[in-house]
């Protein structure tokens, strides 16, 4: 299992940092990490979002991030497609990939925002052919000229400019929340990003699910060029010496997640073409407004908090699951930038070295 970093830049006002303070302490954590060996790290596009997340221009952070770093993997989590042209997110991608010297992964999704939808022009129940197309011009983008035709994009003999430098293109994903989702993913023969507001129990039907899809279409050998079998899950951490630190700071997770509930709230609370899944997971709203905790999201599989000895064990059962990456919000932008680094020296001298040595149970 490879760990990785996921970051929503954000912003909240009560720990009185700026957003400038923000974006250059989150590169110097980016330094710290590639020197540690973290594996990659993970940026969303969310708009609109005060306070929960200030990543709104993620291609130009990470273009900034692939020049602090030397080998950490760098990720779009997601690249939200509905919201942009296909062709613009190819070019886009490809300088990335040539910036960063081959380390592009590229996610992609079709957001959950109504409000976002509405300001770019784009109807939320066209989000799933967004998706299938501009996944199809992505894969074609690095060859030579070609033509498409489809109900959302319609060109002739275009060559996109520049070529990635990873071929026949960067490793593809997609945000996956709902299981025709997972499905999908596994027959398109591209990875899953899943998380960071599903609860691990339903996470563990989706991973199996997933590994199912993937050998009734594809098999069980080595994967084709281009394809992506790996199943990634978010969660939040804090990792300190001191396991009664680590809680009290950790406090902060419980004004995060609250935070991630209320965006997702408008599709949790009305049935939305294209959307009929984040409407079931309604049901889990009654149980998170009674008040969420810290306690109540480490029982949830959501969040590992604790000392070295305790927190390798909680994360090792992500590994004996199966789980490719596992991506850490590593204070989850809730805690000074100090102790988020401290932090990662910590997991990245006392647990994940442990962690290497874990393998998937057997499915």
């Amino acid at each position: 299992m490879q760990v990785d970093l996921f970051y929503e830049l954000a912003v909240p006002e009560h720990l009185g940092r700026s957003e400038a303070q923000v974006y250059h302490e989150t590169l110097a954590e980016l330094a710290l990490a590639d020197r540690l060996g973290f594996h990659g790290a993970w940026f969303v596009e969310h708009h609109f979002m005060r306070q929960y997340s200030h990543s709104s221009a993620p291609e130009v952070f990470l273009g900034a991030a692939s020049q602090r770093t030397e080998r950490l993997r760098l990720g779009h989590a997601v690249v939200v497609l509905p919201y942009q042209h296909a062709v613009r997110v190819a070019e886009k991608a490809a300088a990335l990939d040539i910036l960063s010297g081959g380390r592009l992964e590229l996610g992609l999704g079709r957001g959950f925002s109504p409000k976002e939808y509405g300001l770019f022009g784009s109807d939320m129940a066209q989000s799933r052919r967004h998706l299938e197309e501009g996944l199809a011009i992505l894969r074609r983008a690095p060859g030579s000229a070609f033509s498409h035709h489809g109900e959302l994009y319609d060109f002739d003999d275009l060559d996109i400019l520049p070529k990635p430098v990873q071929r026949p293109h960067p490793p593809l994903w997609v945000a996956a929340v709902s299981p025709p989702s997972f499905q999908w993913a596994a027959k398109e023969g591209i990875g899953v990003l899943s998380g960071p507001f599903k609860p691990w129990f339903l996470i563990k039907q989706d991973l199996k699910a997933y590994r199912r899809a993937w050998r009734e279409h594809h098999g069980a050998g080595v994967p084709m060029p281009g394809q992506n079998p790996r199943f990634a899950m978010t969660i939040g951490c804090l990792c300190l010496e001191n396991e009664q630190e680590a809680r009290q700071l950790a406090a902060g997770f419980a004004w995060y997640y609250q935070r991630l509930l209320d965006q997702t709230r408008p599709v949790l609370a009305q049935l939305r073409e294209s959307y009929e899944y984040y409407h079931r997971l309604g049901f889990l709203e009654p149980l998170l407004r009674r008040g969420l905790s810290l306690s109540l999201l480490e029982n949830l599989g959501m969040v590992v908090v604790g000392n070295p000895t305790s927190c390798r064990r909680k994360l090792a059962r992500y590994a004996r699951a199966g789980v490719d990456r596992l991506i850490l919000a590593v204070g989850a932008g809730m805690v000074s930038s100090e102790i988020t680094q401290r932090s990662l020296e910590i997991l990245a001298k006392e647990v994940l070295p442990g962690l290497q040595h874990e393998t998937a149970d057997a499915a």
